[in-house]
């Protein structure tokens, strides 16, 4: 049988490593545009690292809500695929491509409306010289959101189909253009946060129609049609956003209060002195590359699993999801070593002053030890439940343990024991810990592999 046969083919131990390659290397690349911001940038002193850092909490939270509708579409393409309905992977895509947009601009209007109460919450204002470069900072990358919404819907549909070569392609092109204009705005022309987020906006449109071209290709499984083609190219399909909607609003809502609780822990780290908010920028800005070769192979989980069980191949969807657990725990080993050993001379490179380094680095080494041992089943894992649209309960325990440890222990082991930012990131370790317990335990019982959303 054809669709067998296409099964055994995409998920061989080759397809695999080929799939998963690129997917770390624009991980790596995805990376490098949030933390090129931050070395260029740390040039121009403290104050301009924490307005970006600011900004990123923010900005990461709609990123985030982006993803995960692409998430959602991705992973009812990725069923349809499986399932052998090509035509309704296509009208999944459409789909997903029209809502994110329009998420997208909404979210943009939102934000130039309402910049400066929205910043509020997160800062409060003792610094202003920091507070009036998050505004400009902020404002600039807003006008980013549509053209990233595109990006993602584009790369996760990308991914969906296991061609992770392109989306590679394309954040090369990111990069490029984003460190390029980084270094022409910010270090010859003088413009600090200015040129950062100009670059940012100047990448992202790039790589949005860059996406798009690839995306109206129709010989690839799942594409978009030429609106020439069809009459009500842009009518929506309530139906069809329903079943992305399983997937991408619980993941969407998950992503985004874990984000606000962010945000709501940057008003507790607003109020250290700058040099302490410029380290926990610089620990954020390392800590989201050790992790970057397991978080690549949880992309890939979109393709393997979810083709799996669009195909009704529920023991091989099991066995893979332990395939690819085995994987992120051998990719997420190496760098976190790294940092440990290492942590004070990566940290230096980003000309962080003398009072902020032994903070983060001691943060940096805390975060490697946590991480080895518990990335894995509070980030990873989740993805496999994702994959197979079990979304909802991944919501619910990362909500909960949010609220619970890494929002409430913040406010205790700041306010309480006194141990300032240390106490913020052991919050956060104290969260993964519970989620990962809470993953493994819905893995062993197989309820996931009954929740396909087609």
């Amino acid at each position: 049988m054809k669709k067998a046969k296409y099964g055994e083919e995409a998920f061989s131990r080759r397809a695999l490593i080929a799939l998963i390659l690129p997917l770390i290397a624009e991980q790596f690349l995805a990376v490098l545009v949030g933390m090129a911001d931050t070395v260029m940038v740390s040039g121009v002193g403290d104050s301009a690292v924490a307005a970006v850092s600011t900004v990123d909490t923010l900005n990461i939270l709609f990123i985030n809500l982006f993803s995960a509708m692409s998430a959602g579409g991705a992973v009812v393409a990725a069923q349809y695929l499986g399932h052998g309905d090509r035509s309704s992977a296509c009208a999944a895509a459409k789909q997903l491509m029209l809502s994110t947009i329009s998420l997208a601009m909404l979210v943009t209007a939102v934000i130039v409306l309402f910049h400066r109460p929205i910043l509020g919450l997160m800062d409060d204002g003792h610094d202003i010289i920091t507070l009036n470069q998050s505004y400009t900072y902020l404002l600039i990358t807003a006008f980013s959101y549509p053209f990233l919404g595109i990006y993602n819907g584009g790369v996760g549909l990308l991914r969906a189909m296991g061609k992770s070569k392109a989306s590679m392609y394309t954040s090369i092109a990111m990069n490029v253009i984003n460190i390029g204009g980084n270094a022409l705005l910010i270090n010859l022309f003088g413009l600090g946060v200015t040129g950062a987020g100009i670059s940012t906006l100047l990448s992202r449109i790039v790589s949005a129609l860059v996406i798009l071209r690839i995306m109206f290709n129709d010989t690839m499984p799942i594409h978009l049609d030429s609106p020439l083609r069809q009459k009500n190219y842009f009518r929506f399909d309530f139906d069809m956003i329903q079943r992305i909607f399983r997937v991408g609003v619980p993941n969407g809502l998950e992503n985004s209060l874990f984000q606000v609780g962010k945000v709501l822990i940057m008003g507790i780290i607003t109020t250290f002195p700058t040099a302490i908010r410029a380290a926990n920028g610089i620990c954020n800005s390392v800590s989201s590359v050790v992790n970057i070769p397991g978080s690549a192979i949880g992309l890939a989980t979109i393709a393997v699993i979810g083709q799996l069980i669009g195909a009704d191949k529920k023991e091989e969807a099991k066995r893979y999801g332990k395939k690819l657990i085995g994987f992120m725990y051998l990719a997420v080993l190496p760098l976190n070593l790294v940092l440990f050993f290492y942590a004070e001379p990566i940290v230096r490179l980003f000309s962080l002053s003398e009072a902020g380094i032994p903070v983060a680095a001691q943060i940096e080494r805390v975060y490697a030890i946590c991480s080895i041992l518990t990335w894995v089943p509070s980030f990873g894992l989740p993805n496999i439940l994702r994959a197979a649209g079990d979304a909802r309960f991944t919501m619910g325990v990362s909500i909960v343990s949010m609220l619970i440890l890494r929002l409430g222990a913040s406010y205790l082991l700041v306010y309480g024991f006194g141990l300032s930012l240390l106490g913020v990131w052991i919050a956060m370790h104290l969260d993964w810990i519970a989620r990962g317990v809470c993953f493994v335990i819905r893995f062993c019982k197989n309820t996931w592999l009954d929740k396909k959303v087609i």
